[in-house]
């Protein structure tokens, strides 16, 4: 949500400046027409994201983490930021907890609203791709073929992306932005604060750089 931030006010500061008189003969009107023109400059998908977010109360925010409650949920569909949080949550997490692979989803969509990482679902998970575990996701860049073979473990997380999208809450990790299984010892590991260990994976969150000026 800080990039949503971040845009609607960057857009803020390329508006006309009004005059002393305009701002003082009506400043609602003039306050709600700068906000207004901010939003009307932002991509609609991001907008959409950001109702579906905000939607506090709404049926959708209502998760329980279990397979009794998903199992309970509509058939999921979606374009292709569905695909890939679906995707992601398949060769990732499948054979995690229902919990767990809403874990997981949590830290991809934490990344998306970070400055510091692509501002897509798809763009966070594709990052790095390309060369030979070169990448965040190890299953876009480990040279194997990501072929769906399981059909009731792509359903199941084909749900939770669903549910995340729609603004599930994110509670579970604290803000999380990045994971590694039990078996594994990354460096990173070392510096970033933990804030969760959920089924295999444990979960952390970048540290805050300050500027040194």
């Amino acid at each position: 949500m800080r990039k949503l931030f971040a845009a609607a006010a960057a857009a803020l500061t390329v508006l006309a400046a009004p005059s002393g008189a305009e701002v003082a003969s009506d400043p609602a009107r003039h306050l709600m027409s700068i906000e207004r023109a901010a939003l009307d400059s932002l991509p609609r998908d991001r907008l959409e994201r950001l109702m579906r977010t905000s939607a506090g109360s709404g049926e959708a925010t209502r998760v329980r983490y279990d397979r009794d409650w998903l199992a309970g949920q509509p058939a999921p569909e979606g374009g292709a930021e569905w695909q890939c949080l679906a995707e992601a949550l398949y060769f990732e997490a499948r054979g995690e907890s229902v919990r767990g692979q809403f874990a997981v989803a949590e830290v991809i969509l934490n990344r998306v609203e970070s400055a510091i990482y692509p501002d897509t679902v798809c763009g966070v998970i594709e990052q790095g791709t390309g060369e030979l575990y070169q990448c965040q996701f190890t299953y876009t860049c480990d040279g194997a073929a990501e072929t769906i073979h399981e059909p009731r473990a792509w359903a199941q997380v084909g749900k939770v992306a669903r549910a995340m999208l729609d603004g599930a809450p994110r509670v579970l990790t604290k803000g999380a932005t990045h994971y590694h299984t039990k078996h594994v010892s990354p460096r990173w590991a070392r510096v970033y604060p933990r804030t969760a260990t959920i089924g295999v994976h444990h979960f952390y969150r970048k540290p805050i750089q300050l500027s040194s000026n």
